[in-house]
C-alpha cells in the first residue's frame, strides 16, 4: 500500500471536485405512494435546478413524468413545498414560471387548471365528494398590500377558485377525514412563525361542500402544532411542542388531547416549507415515525393503542418525507458516508431497497470524513452542539506539528439545524485538508423548545457566541489552527457570519451567501412569511429601531478587520441583493480584501450547476489567497478587491 504523501493542509488533491458534485448529484424529496407506484421529486442542477416528478413502477422501472420545460415548484411563502398531488395516476402540480396548477392525466401532457392570475398555490388535497382541490392560496393581486393567504377550493374540471377559509395571516395543512366530512387545518398570525405558535382547526364539510362549525381545537401563540393527519379509522393526529418537545398526540372524540409517547426528542421539523412528513400510518393502530435526539434522526413504529415505540435498525442518521402503505415504508434517508436516497422498507420481509440515490458516485471511503457530535461550553454556563468533520484524505498527511484550517458553518434559518448526512460539499473541504464544524447554535431545532428559544431577542448574540466558542473549543483541544479560522453561512447563517466577523475578532476570513447585513432593511423589505420574524429574534420594529442598528454589521464595519467574500442571487426576494452590495461597498472603502460574486437568474439559494460550482471553488480559492496555501487543482480566479499582489 502506498504511503500517504506529506503535503500541507489545504493543498491536498481530492477526487471530490465541483464538476463531480454538480454533474453527479440531484436533490430528492416529496416521496409519495399512489397505489403500487412510488413517486418523488428530483431537483437537477444540470437542468437549471428544475424540479420534476419521477415514477417507480412495481417492476422497478423509472419514468420521468414531468416534461420540459415544466418545473414543479411553488412560491407560496417563497420557500414552497407541497407543490404536487397524485391521485390514481392523475397529477396536479404547480409550475414555477406561472404559479398555475396544472393537471396531467396518465400518458398525457400537462394542461393548465387554474387561470392566469397573481395567485400562488400549495399543499393541496383532493375532495373526491365535490370534485375539487382544497389548497393553500397566496394572492399577490394587490402590490400595495401584503399578500392575502386563504384556503380555497379549485374545481378539478373548470379550474374555478372559491375561498373556503379566510381571516388568518397564514394557513397550511388542509386535511380531510377518510369519509370526507371533516376538514382539519392549521393557521397562525403575525408575528408568529409556524414553530412559534399555531392553531389547529376542525370543521364540518356539508353535502353541498360548504364548511360549517369551524372550531379551534388545540394550539396557542406559545404552542407549535404541525402535521395534522387522519388515521384510517378517522382519528386526528398531530405534533405539538406543548411539553417542550415536538411529540405526537391524538385528538379524541371527547375533545381531549392524548399524548402517544412522551419523549425528550423531536417528532417534527420546523415547517419552513409545506408538505413535510415525519410520520405516516401503516394501519389504524400503528404508525411509522422518525424522531431526532441531539440532531440525529431515528426510524420507529409506534403502536397507538399500547403506546409502545419500537426502533427500526437502519444505517441512516437523517430521514424525511416518510410515507407508509400497508407493510411498506418509503422515505428520504442518508448518513455521513452514504448518499441521500429514496429508500423502501418492507416490514414483512425486513428487506431494504434503495430506489434512487442523490448520486451514483463511487467514492472511496478513504476520502470521506465521518463527523463527531461535539458538545462545548458557551456563554452563561450553557452547552451548545455541533458536528465536527476532521480533514481526511487517504493519499495525504500534513507536515508534523501543522494543524488544519477550520471552516465553521453557521446554518440558515436561523430556525433550522445541522444534521449528519452525506454532503459532498462538506467532503469537498475535508478531503482538501480543512476541518469543518457544522454548528447547532442556540436557536437551532432538534434540541427542544427551550433550546430553540435561546435566540429570542438575541439573534446576532447567542448564535455568534456559539460559533465563536465552538471554534475556540476546537482550537483548545488542539484540533485546528487558531490562526486559520473561517466562518461561512447562507441567508440567516450569512448574517451570523457577518456579525461574527464584525463584532468578534476570532475568525480570520469569512464567506456570506445571500446574508443579511442590515436588519432594519430586512424588516422593511422582505416577504410576508418572514416579515415579522425579527419581532421575536430582535424586537418590535420600529419601536426597537436602535437594537436593529446595534446588531447590523453594516453600521459597524470599522470593527471588521478581515477579508470577506460575498455570493448573491440577483433575483433574491428573501434577502435582496442590496444587502450584499452595501456591505461590499463599505469593506472596499475600508481597504480590506473583499470579493463579490453575483449570479443572474438565481433566487434565495443557488440551483444552477454552474453557479454552485463557481461559488464552492470560489470560496476555496479565496481562502487559499488569504491563508496562503496552494490549491492542488487550477481554479478559476476570483477578483479580490484590495488584495495586495506580492512581487518577486
Amino acid at each position: 500500500m502506498k504511503s500517504p504523501t506529506v503535503v500541507p493542509f489545504g493543498s491536498w488533491k481530492s477526487p471530490i471536485t465541483t464538476d463531480l458534485i454538480v454533474a453527479g448529484s440531484i436533490g430528492l424529496g416529496g416521496v409519495r405512494f399512489d397505489n403500487e407506484n412510488i413517486y418523488w421529486l428530483e431537483s437537477r442542477p444540470t437542468e437549471g435546478g428544475r424540479n420534476l416528478l419521477v415514477k417507480r413502477s412495481p417492476d422497478g422501472q423509472l419514468t420521468q413524468i414531468t416534461p420540459q420545460p415544466f418545473n414543479v415548484r411553488t412560491r407560496v411563502h417563497e420557500y414552497g413545498g407541497g407543490a404536487f398531488l397524485i391521485v390514481e395516476g392523475t397529477i396536479y402540480f404547480v409550475n414555477f414560471k406561472d404559479q398555475r396548477i396544472y393537471k396531467q392525466l396518465p400518458n398525457r401532457d400537462p394542461e393548465p387548471l387554474t387561470p392566469e392570475s397573481q395567485r400562488r398555490y400549495a399543499d393541496f388535497i383532493l375532495d373526491r365528494h365535490h370534485n375539487r382541490l382544497i389548497s393553500v392560496c397566496e394572492d399577490h393581486s394587490n402590490p400595495e398590500e401584503e399578500p392575502e393567504n386563504t384556503l380555497v377550493t379549485i374545481d378539478i374540471n373548470t379550474g374555478d377558485v372559491n375561498t373556503l377559509v379566510s381571516g388568518a395571516d397564514f394557513y397550511s395543512s388542509p386535511r380531510l377525514s377518510p369519509d370526507g366530512t371533516q376538514l382539519a387545518w392549521i393557521s397562525w398570525n403575525h408575528p408568529n412563525l409556524p414553530w412559534d405558535g399555531t392553531e389547529l382547526w376542525l370543521g364540518t364539510i356539508t353535502s353541498m361542500g360548504s364548511l360549517e362549525n369551524s372550531t379551534h381545537i388545540v394550539g396557542t401563540v406559545d404552542e407549535s402544532i404541525s402535521e395534522p393527519r387522519w388515521s384510517p379509522d378517522g382519528q386526528l393526529y398531530f405534533s405539538s411542542d406543548r411539553m417542550g418537545w415536538w411529540n405526537l398526540y391524538r385528538y379524541t372524540k371527547k375533545g381531549a388531547v392524548d399524548p402517544l409517547f412522551p419523549l425528550n426528542g423531536e417528532f417534527a421539523y420546523p415547517h419552513w416549507v409545506f408538505g413535510l412528513s415525519t410520520y405516516s400510518f401503516i394501519s389504524a393502530k400503528t404508525l411509522v415515525c422518525t424522531f431526532s435526539q441531539q440532531g440525529q434522526w431515528y426510524l420507529a413504529t409506534l403502536d397507538t393503542e399500547k403506546k409502545q415505540l419500537t426502533l427500526l435498525e437502519t444505517p441512516y442518521t437523517n430521514m424525511a418525507s416518510v410515507q407508509a402503505r400497508d407493510h411498506q415504508i418509503v422515505l428520504i434517508a442518508g448518513c455521513p458516508t452514504q448518499p441521500t436516497a429514496v429508500v423502501h422498507f418492507n416490514l414483512k420481509t425486513g428487506e431494504t431497497t434503495i430506489l434512487k440515490r442523490s448520486n451514483d458516485l463511487d467514492i472511496d471511503s478513504g476520502y470521506l470524513s465521518t463527523p463527531e457530535m461535539i458538545a462545548f461550553p458557551t456563554e452563561n454556563g450553557l452547552t451548545a452542539y455541533g458536528w465536527y468533520y476532521p480533514p481526511n484524505n487517504k493519499d495525504y498527511i500534513a507536515p508534523n506539528q501543522e494543524l488544519p484550517p477550520l471552516l465553521v458553518k453557521s446554518h440558515g434559518g436561523p430556525t433550522a439545524c445541522a444534521s449528519p448526512s452525506f454532503n459532498l460539499r462538506i467532503q469537498y473541504w475535508t478531503s482538501r485538508g480543512f476541518g469543518y464544524f457544522d454548528v447547532n447554535y442556540g436557536g437551532s431545532t432538534g434540541f427542544g423548545r427551550e433550546y430553540r428559544q435561546r435566540l429570542d431577542g438575541k439573534w446576532g448574540i447567542v448564535d455568534v457566541d456559539d460559533c465563536v466558542n465552538g471554534a475556540k473549543y476546537l482550537v483548545e483541544q488542539g484540533l485546528v489552527d487558531g490562526d486559520r479560522l473561517a466562518i461561512s453561512g447562507g441567508s440567516a447563517g450569512g448574517y451570523t457570519t457577518l456579525a461574527a466577523l464584525t463584532f468578534r475578532d476570532t475568525f480570520k476570513a469569512g464567506a456570506s451567501y445571500y446574508g443579511v447585513s442590515d436588519l432594519e432593511a430586512l424588516a422593511k423589505d422582505t416577504h410576508k412569511f418572514e416579515s415579522r420574524y425579527l419581532d421575536r429574534l430582535i424586537g418590535k420594529y420600529p419601536e426597537e429601531k436602535a437594537v436593529y442598528e446595534e446588531r447590523s454589521p453594516i453600521y459597524f464595519t470599522e470593527g471588521l478587520n478581515c477579508p470577506v467574500i460575498f455570493f448573491q442571487g440577483l433575483e433574491d426576494k428573501v434577502v435582496p441583493p442590496s444587502q450584499a452590495q452595501m456591505m461590499v461597498d463599505a469593506i472596499k472603502e475600508k481597504g480590506l480584501p473583499v470579493a463579490y460574486v453575483p449570479f443572474e437568474e438565481e433566487q434565495h439559494g443557488f440551483r444552477r450547476a454552474e453557479n454552485i460550482k463557481r461559488a464552492l471553488d470560489g470560496e476555496f480559492y479565496f481562502y487559499a489567497r488569504i491563508f496562503g496555501y496552494e490549491p492542488a487543482e487550477k481554479l478559476e480566479p476570483i477578483n479580490i478587491m484590495n488584495m495586495v499582489v506580492p512581487t518577486n
